[in-house]
């Protein structure tokens, strides 16, 4: 088990996650303490992946609100925590929660991009504290492998360039996100 923060560069804020792949597969827990136009709020989530680093299960709840679960096949069908299917989500493989820079490392690790390749994928983005799955379209380009990747939100025009550690998680995320140094024991 492996425990990261990061700090927002927005304003207010920060998440502490566990992070553990051992086993074939991929479990995270987090909390985030943040702030989204303007209010205020706290999620707690938990994202399970398979070995390929698909997302299979990603289950939210915010602090004195919405609770959110959701599972997937890995082959972008959704079913909420009643068994009904997402349908607004339909054939999304990954997902990315804003409050977060960790489910940029979905995409990275899953797409294995070669230097220079760029791919345009549809996922499933969860914004807090509304915790409604949406259907948005970005990109991911390989600038360095295994270093640093360009993300593209396609759905709101905005770019940013990645560096990521050895298991994948984003070091620096410009403008929004900052990793922290590991907390002392």
């Amino acid at each position: 088990m492996r425990e990261v923060r990061w700090a927002s560069e927005e304003g207010v804020g920060i998440e502490h996650l566990a992070f553990d792949a051992s086993g074939g597969a991929i479990r995270v827990e987090s909390v985030v303490v943040g702030q989204r136009y303007g209010q205020a709020y706290g999620l707690c989530y938990t994202v399970h992946c398979d070995a390929l680093w698909r997302a299979t299960y990603a289950a939210f709840r915010v602090m004195g609100g919405k609770a959110f679960a959701m599972h997937g096949d890995g082959h972008g069908h959704w079913r909420d925590g009643e068994g009904h299917t997402l349908e607004a989500i339909e054939g999304c493989i990954d997902i990315d929660i804003a409050a977060t820079p960790f489910t940029n490392t979905l995409p990275i690790r899953r797409l294995g991009l070669a230097r220079g390749e760029r791919r345009e994928i549809e996922v499933a983005y969860i914004a807090a504290p509304g915790l409604v799955p949406k259907r948005v379209e970005q990109a991911y380009v390989c600038i360095e492998p295994d270093r640093e990747y360009r993300y593209e939100g396609i759905f709101r025009d905005f770019t940013a360039d990645l560096r990521i550690d050895e298991d994948g998680l984003v070091i620096d995320y410009p403008t929004l996100f900052r990793r922290l140094p590991p907390p002392t024991r």
